[in-house]
C-alpha cells in the first residue's frame, strides 16, 4: 500500500462526514470562540494519540507475539463491522450514549476521531511494513489534515449539503470501507494460507 492509500483508508476510517452531526450537537451548547478551541483541542489530543499507537504498536505487537496475517485478518474485520454500521447506523448512533458538558478527550478525540478501527489500521501498516514509519506518519498526518478541515468547517458544511446528503455521503464511505476491509481479510488469508504451504 502506498501512502496516498493509506491516507486515503485512514481518511475513510475517520468518518468527518458521518461524525459531523455528532460534532455540532456536541459543540452547540458551547460558546463559538469556545467551540473553535475545544474542537482544535481534541483534534491535537487524537493526533497524539494516533501517533502513540503508530509509534509504539510494532513493540505491542512483538511481544504479544501476534502474527501479521492475524492482525490482517482482525483489523478488516473490524474495518468490516464500522463499514456496515456507516451503512445502515443504528439509532443511538455509531457509539452509542454522548456524555452532556463540554467533550474532553471522551468522545471526541476518543474515539470518534482516534477510535479502536483507526487504531487497528494504523497496527497494520506498521506491521506490515515498520521500515515505512515516515510514510505513514505522513499519511496519518494528512488523512487528520483532512479530517480536520472537514470538522472546522462543520457548521457551512451542513448548511450546504444539508443531513441527506451528508448521509448519503457516509453511506459511500461505508461501502468503500467495506470492500477495503474485505482485500485486508483476503490479503491476511492469503499470507497464511502461503505460510503454512511453505
Amino acid at each position: 500500500m502506498d501512502t496516498l492509500s493509506a491516507a486515503v483508508l485512514l481518511f475513510l476510517i475517520m468518518d468527518p462526514i458521518g461524525n459531523l452531526p455528532i460534532f455540532l450537537g456536541l459543540l452547540r451548547p458551547l460558546a463559538p470562540r469556545r467551540r473553535l478551541f475545544v474542537l482544535a483541542r481534541e483534534l491535537v489530543i487524537a493526533l497524539g494519540v494516533l501517533f502513540g499507537v503508530l509509534l509504539t504498536g510494532q513493540a505491542v505487537l512483538s511481544a504479544l507475539q501476534l502474527r501479521q496475517e492475524s492482525i490482517s485478518i482482525a483489523g478488516g474485520i473490524v474495518l468490516f463491522l464500522i463499514g456496515v454500521k456507516m451503512i445502515f447506523p443504528p439509532p443511538e448512533g455509531m457509539f452509542g450514549e454522548i456524555p452532556d458538558g463540554e467533550p474532553l478527550i471522551v468522545p471526541m478525540a476518543v474515539p470518534l476521531i482516534a477510535g479502536p478501527s483507526t487504531m487497528a489500521a494504523l497496527l497494520l501498516l506498521a506491521n506490515q511494513s515498520p521500515e515505512r514509519t515516515i510514510d505513514w506518519s505522513i499519511a496519518l498526518f494528512a488523512a487528520w489534515l483532512a479530517t480536520a478541515a472537514i470538522l472546522f468547517s462543520g457548521t457551512w458544511l451542513y448548511r450546504l449539503l444539508g443531513p441527506r446528503a451528508l448521509s448519503a455521503m457516509e453511506r459511500l464511505m461505508g461501502m468503500i470501507l467495506v470492500a477495503l476491509s474485505v482485500q485486508m481479510v483476503l490479503d491476511g488469508v492469503a499470507a497464511y494460507l502461503a505460510v503454512a504451504a511453505a
